[in-house]
């Protein structure tokens, strides 16, 4: 029962000891207790704040890869755009100039051939005129092998002559 209701002498040997043992705690280990709690608090108090600016640094990454995201998407749009022209103008283009090689090939075709036919008329007219004076002559060698046909010939011919 002594603990229960306890004695002046118990009190003040307890509260002494108390007393020193508070000293004795805040001289010696009471400081390096507050420098490890106040550190303690200091690490997560960084921690937090790297926490917090690596969230703000991936959401400014996010951002940047969205904008290079677009831009190299609009960048392509315009090389694909680009790439249609060129294909275009160099459509165009070959359909132009094969235009121009076909109208040069019909001219020059139609040159050929006039100048073919050109030859081939001259050639016919000198066919026909060679031919015309062989079966003159044939039939002059057989009108005139008589020589009374002969006279009557140059008379006939003389007659024309005069006339003109």
């Amino acid at each position: 029962m002594e603990l229960v209701t306890p004695q002046i002498g118990l009190i003040f040997w307890t509260s002494l000891s108390f007393l020193i043992l508070m000293f004795l705690l805040k001289k010696f280990a009471w400081a390096p207790i507050l420098g490890a709690v106040k550190n303690r608090e200091a690490s997560i108090r960084e921690a937090l704040e790297s926490a917090e600016n690596a969230r703000a640094e991936m959401a400014n990454l996010h951002a940047d890869n969205e904008r290079i995201l677009k831009e190299a998407r609009a960048e392509r749009d315009a090389m694909l755009k680009d790439a249609r022209d060129i294909k275009a103008s160099i459509v165009s283009s070959a359909k132009n100039i094969a235009k121009e090689e076909a109208a040069k090939m019909i001219v020059s075709a139609k040159a050929v051939i006039e100048n073919e036919k050109v030859a081939a008329i001259s050639e016919l007219k000198s066919s026909v005129g060679s031919l015309s004076v062989d079966i003159a002559e044939k039939i002059l060698k057989a009108e005139l092998k008589d020589p009374e046909k002969q006279n009557a010939y140059i008379t006939e011919m003389l007659k024309d002559v005069k006339l003109n």
